[in-house]
């Protein structure tokens, strides 16, 4: 046997044998899945990437009293694109006109589509007066 003839014969063994139907079936399987997430990520991107931030708030749920406290929950969303950072929550008490008690609170960051709960804690019950709950101000990333 020619020296020729002996390397081809040894190329042929170390070939792989031919895929199977059912190996060939998972990398098809397997390809469409990568594609449809780099798809659906790229999507979002292009999407989000030009909405800017829309935030909102609203009590969530009745006020609870503990003790001589009275608690208000809250949540707080961004329904837009855009992160924000630094989002100030103020709340206000008003009895008969007056602001009586006010809090603050800071989230230190709130993506597209985020939501964060929390709760204003008052000395005086919120039932007895006006209760307003806003959002003041936000950074940019």
């Amino acid at each position: 046997m020619s020296q020729a003839q002996e390397q081809e014969s040894s190329d042929q063994q170390t070939k792989h044998p031919p895929r199977s139907f059912a190996e060939w079936i998972t990398f098809s399987i397997a390809s469409l899945i990568l594609v449809v997430i780099a798809g659906l990520i790229i999507y979002t991107w292009v999407i989000e990437r030009d909405r800017p931030p829309v935030l909102v708030i609203q009590r969530d749920g009745s006020v609870r009293q503990e003790g001589n406290q009275f608690y208000v929950p809250f949540e707080i969303a961004n329904t837009g694109g855009e992160t924000v950072d630094a989002v100030q929550v103020i709340a206000e008490l008003r009895i008969n006109g007056q602001v009586k008690e006010s809090g603050e609170v800071q989230f230190d960051f709130l993506s597209g589509d985020e939501k964060e709960k929390g709760a204003f804690i008052f000395e005086q019950d919120p039932r007895q007066g006006e209760l307003t709950i806003r959002i003041a101000s936000y950074r940019e990333p």
